[in-house]
């Protein structure tokens, strides 16, 4: 068999397996953290397709059989890749039963890792380890980064993270551009809650509020300060006038050297003095959103779920007609349609959907839920069915304020709003 051998970018591996496998991560709700080790160059020759094949099997086979919340692909190669070095793709507990996990490594990743060359390591404590040589592109090119100026090292950062294994991931990151990192509220506090001398604050995005977005506002009128969001995957950019920049999970080092290059490519050729003349001290655990064992009604989570029951029971208190045959009437006229026609298929495609839509709920099924949610609102708006359309509309504020715990109480209450809607379509149709 002849052995593929392609120049590619690892990180290009990488972010395309994030998004191969985001449907079930999604509907798992697991997040993905790539722990990658500074040996591994970033250019490497060998068979990217079937790496990405490999990888996405993996990970599929994991998030359709794990009970944990997060993965972590860990890549480690020796340090002195010199051409031709095994590199170990590693991930740990994973609560699968190891028989179950050699029968899949054995069944479905021969074909590939031999295309590959490579091995399954048995012997070690990872329940899953890959070993698979490659290349690098040229012989003495084996580091990969160097940042462009000296005026961007010796920068020192503050890393507030909710999640340890991707704080530690981002640490290693830093540290290899010889950045001093500091992580967590406690060494904050021990340096005496002081960001002065921090070049870069990083703060989880689920961590973030608006009064501490103005103290860091007020702040950076003293000191240039860069202010970076850690934001999961598909956010929109930030429109805060405070932050910086986004850095985007998951988090390759290649996406640490593009933010250090955003960051400081204004400055290159200078080395700024910074006054350490006026401290600028911040209460992080009063302005944050971190969680108290103490007192559950201070847990922030709580909080929005307090908020977001109290939105909802504000809709259910609103007098909303069942079905509006006013504005159904003017709904399907401006687009051209006929209102019999259209409660006549509202009846053909939603009967008996409420026993869909606890079977969806059971089996949380992300993607279909919200598939569900946005054909019911939209088929519900059209016929001037009022209350259907909150009860949709309230629906996909749980997405948004990210409130899954909240999906079982629905299926019962959709029933209900469900029958009402059909004995009225057809009431409605037996006048005509």
């Amino acid at each position: 068999m002849h052995k593929i051998e392609k120049l590619f970018d690892i990180n290009i591996v990488l972010m395309t397996l994030f998004s191969s496998v985001e449907t079930i991560r999604e509907e798992k709700n697991i997040e993905l953290i790539y722990d990658m080790e500074s040996t591994i160059p970033r250019e490497l020759r060998g068979d990217p397709d079937a790496l990405l094949r490999v990888l996405s099997k993996v990970l599929t086979f994991i998030c359709e059989n794990t009970d944990q919340n997060e993965i972590v692909l860990s890549l480690d190669a020796p340090e002195d890749f010199v051409y031709e070095e095994f590199i170990s793709f590693t991930i740990n507990e994973t609560h699968i039963g190891k028989e179950k996990i050699r029968k899949f490594l054995e069944v479905n990743l021969h074909d590939d890792l031999e295309i590959l060359d490579g091995k399954i390591v048995y012997e070690k404590d990872a329940d899953i380890q890959l070993d698979i040589p490659f290349m690098i592109s040229e012989l003495g090119h084996r580091r990969h980064y160097r940042l462009p100026d000296i005026s961007m090292l010796g920068k020192k950062v503050l890393l507030i993270c909710q999640n340890e294994a991707i704080a530690h991931s981002i640490e290693k990151m830093f540290k290899y551009f010889l950045y001093d990192v500091d992580v967590g509220v406690d060494v904050f506090k021990a340096q005496g809650s002081d960001l002065t001398p921090y070049d870069i604050l990083i703060i989880d995005e689920h961590l973030n509020t608006e009064e501490f977005e103005h103290s860091i506002a007020r702040i950076q009128q003293n000191i240039p300060l860069k202010y970076v969001l850690l934001k999961d995957a598909h956010i929109v950019e930030s429109k805060m006038i405070s932050v910086s920049t986004n850095l985007i999970k998951p988090v390759t080092e290649e996406s640490v050297y593009e933010l250090i290059i955003s960051l400081f490519n204004n400055k290159t050729a200078r080395r700024d003095v910074r006054s350490h003349s006026k401290m600028n001290v911040i209460d992080l655990e009063k302005l944050l959103h971190f969680k108290k064992d103490d007192e559950k009604c201070q847990d922030p989570n709580n909080k929005i779920q307090e908020s977001l029951e109290a939105m909802i029971e504000k809709r259910r208190e609103m007098d909303l007609p069942i079905l509006d045959k006013v504005i159904g009437e003017a709904n399907t006229k401006n687009r051209g349609l006929t209102y019999t026609n259209e409660l006549k298929l509202f009846l053909d495609t939603f009967d008996r959907s409420d026993l869909y839509f606890r079977e969806i709920v059971n089996q949380r099924s992300i993607s279909k839920i919200k598939e569900f949610c946005i054909d019911l609102e939209r088929h519900a708006k059209l016929i001037g069915a009022e209350s259907m359309f909150k009860l949709a509309e309230t629906l996909s504020l749980i997405f948004v304020y990210d409130k899954l715990d909240m999906l079982p109480i629905y299926p019962g209450k959709y029933h209900i709003e469900l029958q009402k809607l059909l004995e009225a379509i057809k009431k409605e149709l037996q006048l005509k």
